[in-house]
């Protein structure tokens, strides 16, 4: 679905799964500065949004959620996974609860695949699942923003900004007065500052939630049974993840930043030696230079020197060994 808001002068269209809204219009550190600053809003029309409404919304959802919402307070942001049945994330879900219906954004193109699961599940309980993408478009304004949000309009806020369920009709008036726009990649490099995972970035085939510090945020570990809640219970008892997420300063010096996928080895290696992660989302930031995140091993030491291809990194842990 391609986004009106690429008329915007300067507007360069994003690629890949984020096909549809704009990478940036022009300036991607004035960007990445006004929303570190609490201005301007991002475009994030392309993702997924779907409803559930009914009376038993919130239980139903609590069985099948890693999260406990049966009891989600109207208003209140969260964020859950559905795992399969040996615990590996399927989907993210970014919450709330309007007090009659539960609104979700999701990764582009997701949503069906999600539905189709949810539908599913539904058996007896009193619940209506509908995919709201056509309708309605998720517009972020970051924390500190003063922008005006349109009366009516559904509101998820967190620590790191707002997102509104913005009817698509309303989003072009909406971006004339809520400038100035700020494109996906000013988004993203905010987003691996703050070591916040993405599913299909930080995740392939076989992530666990903890690997990427999903527990506490996404996954609450006193609440009763979902798919693949034992191998979460497990891994938290009785052992270690495989991986570990961590934050990767990487060298200026270098003109091109490693792409998602990059191998990593050990510095002391050589770039020949044996793959120990790679890189998940890389971006180059308006204060700290270029950055990652990445997924590595979880006995490479932290003090460890790496090799982003040929590119030297230094790692901070996000997820401790």
């Amino acid at each position: 679905m391609k986004s009106p808001l690429l008329s915007l002068p300067g507007a360069v269209p994003a690629e890949g799964v984020d096909e549809g809204v704009a990478a940036h219009y022009g300036d991607l550190f004035r960007e990445q500065r006004a929303l570190a600053e609490g201005t301007g809003f991002v475009d994030l029309s392309h993702r997924g949004v779907v409803s559930v409404t009914g009376e038993d919304r919130l239980s139903w959802l609590h069985l099948l959620l890693t999260q406990h919402v049966s009891d989600l307070p109207t208003g209140q942001a969260t964020e859950a996974l559905i795992l399969s049945a040996h615990g590996h994330i399927e989907h993210a879900l970014y919450l709330v609860d309007d007090g009659t219906t539960v609104w979700a954004h999701v990764e582009p193109g997701t949503q069906d695949a999600l539905i189709a699961y949810l539908e599913s599940m539904k058996f007896f309980y009193r619940v209506e699942v509908a995919d709201r993408t056509d309708e309605f478009a998720v517009v972020f304004l970051p924390a500190g923003s003063i922008a005006e949000v349109p009366q009516g309009v559904v509101v998820r806020e967190t620590p790191y900004g707002r997102d509104l369920f913005l009817p698509r009709a309303d989003l072009e008036s909406y971006a004339e007065k809520a400038g100035p726009a700020a494109g996906l990649l000013a988004y993203e490099a905010l987003r691996v500052e703050q070591h916040r995972p993405r599913l299909g970035f930080e995740t392939d085939h076989r992530t666990i939630p903890h690997e990427l510090g999903w527990i506490g945020t996404a996954v609450h570990l006193q609440k009763g049974c979902y798919r693949g809640q034992e191998t979460v219970a497990r891994v938290q008892n009785l052992g270690k993840p495989p991986r570990r997420l961590v934050f990767l300063h990487l060298d200026g010096s270098e003109v091109h930043l490693p792409p998602a996928g990059t191998d990593i080895r050990l510095a002391d290696e050589g770039p020949d030696g044996r793959k120990i992660g790679f890189v998940t989302t890389s971006v180059r930031h308006h204060e700290l230079g270029p950055v990652a995140l990445a997924l590595v091993k979880r006995n490479v030491p932290l003090d460890a020197r790496l090799l982003a291809d040929s590119t030297a990194a230094a790692q901070e842990a996000v997820v401790e060994p």
